[in-house]
């Protein structure tokens, strides 16, 4: 009780004095391409325009869920009613008795539940601007830009919705660059996996072994909170991370039908198949996937071509093992959520590597994400899962 009384304080004093609060901008290197400076009013990807929006809420009801080591409060927003699934065991347990109902009972008389995980990684914004435009559309049918999305707002309607439009503000607020677009992908690179104390960058996937990211450390990549935590690998049976702790927390309570992590890279827009889920679970997330890529080229959005197919794969017994448990994993083993992550376009210039352009704009990273968002309440309308005692 003591946290929670201690969270609403820390939230209402962010309130109060958000007109006030100064969030420190951090400025690109001496060499580094300028920030962009042609972003439009309704990419907001900024902690201070967050911050700024969940002060606009009104239908909807703001909590905050976790303090970040820089000592930035992690917000989540929820919508609908939450319905009572006569919980008397955890997931896991559950299963263990042959019956995922004891965990959570559910029924056509309760709303599915929809859990919005934002960019755990900082540099990620792409999300950002797609959460924030959500809840928008949340409280007033359109987005940012007045544009409506009629079919969005009534599956909001009719479902139990949480959104975490950032969960890792420390990595957020270390970022110099508020779009990616039109940003050399190794300025992309430097700034969200770090570098080393040579300069050199550390790179995916070698950004990841080492972890916590401390030591040989220059630039502390926007991958990481201050503690160098990435919430994506972190100590899922004994959290490392405030933040971790309550994206799993929501899980459990929640019991979500479908829950999304929102990532970017310098590829077309997809859903990553999840490895370590329930094959029928996996059939399904690839069913999705394939929908979601057809329904982006049938909006003349950027995507894959046909030849293009998710796949719902066994995982292999080889060794060294080269797939990981990461919090897609950790959502979908706590809750039993159909989980999986989604890859939005950063729009970056593909320089790295000999990569070639992959341009994109604000205004098609926007539909991009309210597409993947509204695209994921058709389908869970139609394809929710019953289980009963």
């Amino acid at each position: 009780m003591r946290i929670n009384v201690f969270y609403y304080c820390v939230f209402a004093t962010f309130i109060f004095l958000l007109p006030q609060i100064v969030f420190s901008q951090v400025l690109p290197e001496a060499g580094d391409p300028p920030a962009n400076t042609n972003i439009p009013d309704f990419y907001k990807t900024k902690l201070s325009d967050i911050y700024a929006e969940l002060n606009t809420v009104k239908t909807g009801e703001v909590k905050a869920i976790a303090i970040s080591p820089g000592g930035y409060p992690v917000y989540a927003v929820y919508y609908g009613e939450k319905d009572d699934f006569h919980s008397q065991a955890n997931y896991n347990s559950a299963v263990a008795a042959r019956n995922p109902a004891f965990y959570a009972k559910k029924t056509k008389e309760t709303k599915p539940v929809l859990f919005f995980v934002g960019p755990t990684h900082g540099h990620e914004v792409e999300g950002m601007a797609g959460l924030v435009n959500l809840i928008q559309v949340a409280e007033t049918g359109r987005d940012l830009r007045g544009k409506e999305w009629p079919l969005l707002k009534k599956g909001i309607e009719q479902c139990r919705v949480i959104i975490l439009p950032c969960n890792n503000p420390d990595g957020r607020m270390r970022c110099p660059y508020d779009s990616f677009v039109g940003i050399p992908s190794l300025t992309m690179t430097k700034y969200g996996q770090g570098t080393h104390k040579d300069g050199t960058l550390w790179r995916w996937p070698q950004s990841k072994a080492l972890h916590p990211m401390k030591g040989d450390v220059e630039i502390l990549g926007c991958y990481y909170n201050n503690n160098g935590i990435n919430p994506m690998h972190d100590d899922f049976f004994f959290p490392m991370a405030e933040e971790t702790k309550a994206i799993l927390k929501i899980a459990r309570d929640e019991a979500p039908d479908m829950a999304v992590s929102l990532h970017s890279q310098q590829l077309p827009p997809c859903v990553l198949v999840p490895s370590y889920l329930p094959s029928f679970l996996k059939e399904k997330v690839a069913i999705f996937a394939n929908h979601l890529n057809k329904y982006f080229k049938e909006e003349g959005l950027p995507h894959y071509s046909d030849s293009w197919k998710a796949k719902a794969e066994i995982d292999d017994e080889k060794f060294p093992p080269r797939k990981s448990f990461n919090l897609v994993s950790a959502l979908h083993h706590i809750s039993g959520t159909m989980s999986f992550t989604f890859e939005c376009c950063h729009g970056t210039e593909n320089t790295d590597r000999g990569a070639k352009n992959f341009p994109v704009t604000h205004d098609d990273i926007l539909d991009i994400q309210l597409g993947l968002y509204q695209e994921m309440f058709n389908y869970i309308l139609g394809n929710r899962l019953y289980p009963e005692k």
